[in-house]
Parts: C-alpha cells; structure tokens; sequence
C-alpha cells in the first residue's frame, strides 16, 4: 500500500507565481514527486513578491504559500541544451504543468504536441489567461483583470462600487480546477494509456466560480445586483452590526428562522406573511433586513453568538488574522502547521485541509531554495555528470 495518495507520480512543474503552483503544490501534498524549474539567477518571479519575507531570506512569503513539498532545479529553457534537459525529463515524467503565455514554449519545441510525442503517456496541462484558442489567447492578463471580466466584481460590493475579492480568488479557483484535471486526466491515463493535453482558462474559471450567481441571470435574465455581505439564498444571510462588533448570520431554511426568531424572542415575526416562508422573506428582503438589524443591535456581538448557538441558528464573528489562528476550532483542526527551513528556522504554514483516513497528508517540507535540488534531479534522473554540471553552470544553462 502507497504511503501517500499519489505515491509514484511524478510532476515536472515550469509554472510560476499563483495559479498553476498551488495546483503542483496540492499534487506534493498528496504524495506527487514535484520538481520545479526555474530560470538560473532568477527564479520564480513570486519569490520577490515582497515584504514580508521569511526570516533571514529574501525569499516573499508570496512564493512560501504555494511552493512547499517540491524540489527546484534550475534550468534555461531559451537554450538548447536547455530544452533537450526538459525533453529527457518530460520523459520520465506522468504530468508536466505550465504557465507560459500561449505558443511561448511551443517556440523552443517544449508544446504538448512535441513533448507527448516523445511521452504519449504524459499528461500535459496549460493554464493560461484565456486559453489556447479564441481572439484574446495571446494577450497576458492577471488575476484582478480577471475578476473584472468574468462577471466576479460584478457581483461583489455593495451597490454603488464594484470590488475585488481581496485575495486572488480566481489564481486559487484554477489552482483547484487544475488538480482536479490532472487527476481526472491521470486515471485516463491508467485505465487506456493515453496522456493528453489539458487548455486551462483563469476566463473560463473565473466565470464557472460565478456558478449559481451566473445561472439565476440564465433563467430569469436579471442581471444580479450586489448586495454587500449579503447573499443570494435564505434570509438572513449577511453580516449585521451588534451593539459593538458584527457578525455573520445565516438562517437559510425556515426551521432555521424559527430557531433564529426563538432566541431573538421574536415569534411574532412568523405570524406575519411576508416573512413566514423562505419565498417570501426573499420576496420581501427589503422590508426584514431592516427588522433584523433593529434586533441584532440590541445585544453585543458574543451574546448574540452564545444565544444563536445555543438554539443552533448558524452564525459567526469576523476574525482578523490573530483571532483566526487563536481560535480553537482552527487549532484543534491542525490548520496552522511548521516545516524545518534551514535558514529561517520553524517556518509557519498553512496546512492542507484534506483529511484522508489511508493516506494522509502528513508531509510539509519547506519550499526550496532556488536550484537546490538541481544537481541531485539531473544526476539521477538523466545522468549528468558533476564535471557537465559544472560546464552547464558555467554556461548559464543551469
């Protein structure tokens, strides 16, 4: 039995900075053998994404986050000798990931159509801003751009400004879908023996994230208005201000805003027809949220929170960072983990929330240097020597 979910698979990863790494970061995690390319003296362009950087590094948090479980080689891709290093590792590889703009590595003989030539069992997977084919797939684009265009900001804010979701949602929405492919492609790959090419939008997957967002537009043909922090489902499901802090409230079925309307010692309310049902609270939104924020300024925002979850209404505070890592749910959970980095020290990580009961994820190897692993990889995968790893260096090539 695998120690580890995908024990024996091996990932070549030419990605850099969000996206297509935190994909090849959640392969590592679940056992993958990753081994990243960089450019020499360069390196990921993420790993300068600072401050803050690890301490005694200069090496940005930003590339810590996506980066761990992995080996760095150091590699040129512009040089032939170069691609030829990639080809032979293409060759014993089960997936190769890239971020290059479309056409980029097809230039250098590095595209899916000559590499799964050489490895028709290998899995080749793209992530790009808009994809392989249609009038914008060569244009460069980022994750806010994104956000804009997908419809994502359309829906986020409240009414009068459009907003960003503050961290880079759609990069971590395609990092999900990519693993999600690679695996899919994977178990192809071992049920026929047949690799494939894998053309992955941040576009398409920043607007299939808009999910039942998009298909209440597709059905009624009313564009969604933004609400804020309030949402789309049962009422209430927003936040709202106590007597001192907010909280976040969601009653989203009616036993629920029976439950709620109990410790608000409010029944009265599920006498009145506008709000008695789920349809009608929606119908009537503009005429409760006013009631409800009435109610919830009465009391502080930990008693509302003691009340509510002793009648099982779903609720909760908004946590700065410090409150999110001091609570003890997140605590218990494992969710803040530690890696041995040999120049920083105990490096503090987020830890995979994957919870596998045959193998699990157990693993957090600190994300490498750049080329550490370099002349270990090329030896013992392609068998060059110490004396041609010094002249490559010596040329630049690696």
């Amino acid at each position: 039995m695998p120690s580890t979910a995908l024990s024996g698979i091996r990932v070549l990863d030419l990605s850099r900075v969000l996206a297509a790494p935190l994909a090849t970061q959640l392969l590592a995690d679940l056992g993958a053998e990753v081994i990243k390319v960089e450019r020499p003296g360069v390196g990921d362009d993420s790993r300068t994404y600072g401050p803050p950087f690890a301490r005694g590094t200069d090496t940005a948090a930003f590339y810590l986050s996506c980066n761990r479980n992995k080996r760095s080689i150091t590699v040129n891709h512009a040089t032939a000798e170069g691609q030829e290093l990639i080809r032979a590792l293409a060759t014993r590889s089960d997936v190769l990931v890239e971020n290059f703009r479309t056409g980029t590595l097809a230039k250098y003989g590095l595209g899916h159509e000559s590499l799964l030539e050489l490895n028709p069992r290998l899995v080749y997977l793209s992530v790009t801003g808009f994809g392989q084919t249609g009038p914008y797939a060569a244009r460069p684009g980022y994750d806010g751009i994104f956000q804009a265009m997908s419809g994502m900001m359309s829906v986020s804010g409240h009414p009068e400004e459009p907003m960003k979701v503050g961290v880079s949602m759609v990069d971590i929405l395609t990092g999900l879908y990519a693993a999600t492919a690679v695996l899919a492609a994977l178990r192809h790959r071992d049920a026929t023996g047949e690799g494939q090419f894998i053309d992955l939008s941040l576009l398409d997957c920043g607007l299939a994230s808009l999910s039942h967002f998009a298909m209440n537009y597709l059905v009624s043909g009313e564009v969604p208005a933004r609400r804020g922090n309030g949402g789309y489902g049962g009422i209430p499901s927003q936040a709202f201000l106590c007597k001192d802090k907010p909280l976040f409230l969601v009653a989203g079925n009616d036993k629920q805003f029976a439950a709620f309307c109990a410790a608000a010692d409010r029944t009265d309310l599920l006498q009145d027809p506008r709000f008695a049902t789920t349809s009608a609270r929606i119908a009537h939104r503009e005429e409760i949220l006013p009631v409800l924020e009435a109610i919830l300024r009465t009391r502080t925002r930990d008693e509302w929170l003691a009340v509510l979850d002793a009648h099982d209404v779903p609720a909760g505070p908004f946590n700065e960072m410090p409150e999110v890592f001091a609570d003890p749910q997140i605590q218990h959970r494992g969710m803040l983990v530690e890696a041995d980095d040999p120049v920083s020290g105990r490096l503090p990580l987020l830890a995979n929330p994957i919870r596998l009961t045959a193998t699990p994820v157990e693993g957090y190897a600190p994300p490498p240097a750049l080329g550490e692993h370099t002349a270990q990889v090329l030896r013992n995968l392609v068998g060059v020597t110490q004396a041609r790893l010094c002249e490559l260096r010596r040329r630049g090539v690696v």
